[in-house]
């Protein structure tokens, strides 16, 4: 394989020149693989050669966007499902950052060695051009430096590129306007690289050794964005904190999306629409399975009332709720439904902070409440209610009184409503799938 170094006229040569072969790559979870469906079938559709490798838990829906794929071999596939039962310890801890860092040495580092020893095998019969990836596909180094292959990374969450003018990113801390705050997080930046992400740090850097590959960053989260050749980043600039010297090659593309191929022909909650005030939506997402962290305390909160709550549960428990439940008229329950469909009826989206479901509510400009740490959720909140765009609760769990309250603010306030409006006006300006595809065709060969 003889690499060529582009010259900007080698650049200029090679748009649009020809469609490119390209392999999807996702981390198996609904949030990471999601956001990268819109995309994959708007590049088949332009004549790309696109497909895909994942777990087998995505298989049949990779099948129903008529992509071929590739399924985990040496990789070991971890999912929400399983991930109690392949690493038994994880539940035996009980603090919050030890499984955090547990997460993240066994979710994502470890298996970045198992993912390029599949993606190298696939390469001898599918010689693509780009990897484009959710940004925390930890294979992503190890193609770019070991198969000189162009690596997209895909921001699912918010842009965790560390910054002197910011907090950690994995804190859920807002930027700070006074000297002692900046003080405050320039010494909790120390903390994180060289304490808490100590152990992931030094596991990257053995996975990295194995390979003869080396990165500048000291920090695991800059690894990513070093290492790919753009990343691109689902949002636009007003629902990001201000960086003054980001990454040249980062760009946002406003928000990813999900894929919807058809209209659901779920519309019970149409029926009960004009019989209420207010329709307010709650979630949790896919990942979080305690219903009693937040789809409990919103049902307390607002059964019986003239609110019509619409609770869409990913399956968690659907039948013990609706049992439970089964007395108050003005509570639906249901496993899903697409917030697509919902979303231009809802007067207050409750959730957990995913990053999906906030962005979707952003595009229907629908004010929030959200309440969520775990699994980055505390990054998405911060953000919810820094920009005022809705009420963060900063917890797990909250009391039915607290997110009463807090809807009842995020409906009279209009300062919410008109900040959600303005960033969605923003939103409009971008097209994602257009956008992506230019960056795409601009990408230079790099090998003959």
């Amino acid at each position: 394989m003889k690499t060529v170094t582009a010259t900007p006229q080698t650049v200029l040569n090679t748009i649009g020149s020809r469609k490119k072969k390209i392999l999807f790559a996702n981390i198996p979870a609904d949030g990471h693989f999601s956001p990268l469906t819109t995309l994959a079938v708007h590049l088949k559709n332009a004549g790309h050669d696109v497909r895909w490798y994942t777990g087998p838990s995505y298989a049949s829906k990779i099948e129903k966007l008529g992509i071929p794929y590739y399924l985990f071999d040496k990789a070991k596939e971890v999912t929400v499902n399983n991930i109690d039962e392949v690493f038994p310890q994880r539940q035996k801890i009980k603090n919050h950052v030890k499984k955090v860092i547990f997460d993240i040495c066994t979710y994502f580092i470890e298996r970045g060695p198992e993912f390029f020893e599949d993606i190298k095998e696939i390469n001898k019969s599918f010689n693509f051009d780009v990897l484009i990836a959710d940004n925390a596909f930890t294979g992503i180094s190890f193609v770019r430096e070991k198969l000189k292959k162009h690596t997209i990374a895909i921001g699912i969450l918010p842009l965790g590129e560390s910054s002197k003018e910011l907090p950690p990113p994995i804190m859920g801390l807002t930027p700070a306007s006074s000297f002692g705050g900046k003080v405050l997080h320039s010494f909790l930046r120390f903390l994180t690289d060289n304490v808490l992400l100590k152990k992931p740090y030094a596991l990257v850097q053995k996975y990295h050794g194995q390979y003869g590959i080396k990165a500048k960053s000291k920090n695991i989260f800059d690894m990513q964005i070093e290492k790919s050749t753009l990343y691109l980043q689902s949002g636009t600039p007003g629902f990001e904190y201000a960086r003054p010297n980001m990454s040249r090659h980062i760009h946002f593309i406003g928000p990813l999306l999900p894929y919807a191929a058809t209209v659901s022909k779920n519309n019970a909650f149409k029926t009960k629409l004009g019989k209420y005030s207010k329709v307010i939506l709650v979630t949790q997402g896919t990942f979080e399975g305690d219903v009693n962290k937040l789809i409990i305390p919103s049902i307390e909160a607002f059964k019986g009332t003239d609110n019509l709550l619409i609770v869409t549960t990913a399956s968690w428990h659907t039948a013990m709720l609706r049992e439970k439940y089964r007395a108050y008229e003005n509570i639906l329950i249901e496993d899903f439904i697409p917030f697509n469909d919902v979303m231009p009826y809802i007067d207050v989206f409750v959730s957990n902070g995913g990053y999906g479901g906030v962005l979707l509510s952003i595009c229907n400009k629908v004010p929030m409440v959200v309440a969520g740490i775990h699994e980055g959720k505390n990054e998405i909140c911060a953000r919810v209610g820094y920009f005022k765009l809705g009420l963060n609760l900063r917890t797990e769990k909250p009391d039915p009184s607290k997110i009463t309250s807090a809807v009842k603010e995020v409906m009279t306030n209009n300062i919410y409503r008109k900040n959600v409006e303005k960033l969605a006006e923003e939103f409009k300006q971008y097209n994602p799938e257009t956008l992506c595809e230019k960056h795409i065709e601009k990408l230079p060969v790099l090998s003959l």
